[in-house]
């Protein structure tokens, strides 16, 4: 269990593809937020979901925090979880979707392991990055305004601004980074956790 990273889950997309709410779709009997719920308090003493509006989200057991107004995407939650460690004196934050639920357990260890020095260390599998699942320091809450001075917006931008090391996982037999998007792949995502 870590004291000095925060654990963030973002959830403020509107999940139009699967008719909204994507958080709250249930899989397995339970509510995707509640699967990345329990996943993240496994990592840390301190989680907190990110949403784009408080209307988003039925109760947690987690605090929950609004995105950084103004800014679009998964970086308005990246902004906002680097805001909240850095107010809590945390070094780290690692940011998790909410609609990925078979993440590897050691996501964590194995991100924390080759961040090093570095600022960012970002997931991967089959050849395909997870921004959404990175381990940021908080430090680089510093670097936002240099970023958003530009015209780009992105997870990946913003980790390509401040240096990032790919720290890549297998895609077989089954991908753990397997997002949740559309009722076909809630469907698939049901026969994977009944096996």
């Amino acid at each position: 269990m870590s004291e000095d990273v925060a654990v963030v889950i973002l959830a403020g997309g509107e999940g139009t593809r699967i008719g909204g709410g994507k958080p709250l779709r249930r899989l397995a009997g339970e509510r995707l937020i509640d699967h990345a719920l329990r996943t993240a308090h496994g990592w840390s003493n301190m989680v907190a979901v990110a949403v784009r509006d408080p209307g988003q989200m039925e109760w947690v057991n987690a605090p929950v925090i609004a995105d950084e107004p103004n800014i679009g995407g998964p970086l308005a939650g990246l902004v906002a979880a680097l805001r909240l460690a850095a107010k809590s004196g945390r070094a780290f934050v690692l940011t998790i979707p909410a609609d990925t639920p078979f993440l590897p357990l050691d996501l964590l260890d194995r991100l924390r392991s080759e961040i090093a020095e570095g600022n960012c260390a970002l997931a991967s599998s089959g050849e395909q990055l997870h921004p959404i699942c990175g381990l940021w320091r908080t430090s680089m809450l510093d670097q936002v305004a240099t970023y958003l001075a530009g015209e780009r917006r992105s997870l990946k931008g913003f980790a390509t601004l401040i240096g990032f090391r790919e720290v890549e996982w297998p895609s077989e037999p089954f991908d753990p980074f397997f997002n949740i998007n559309t009722a076909d792949e809630l469907a698939r995502a049901e026969r994977r956790a009944a096996n």
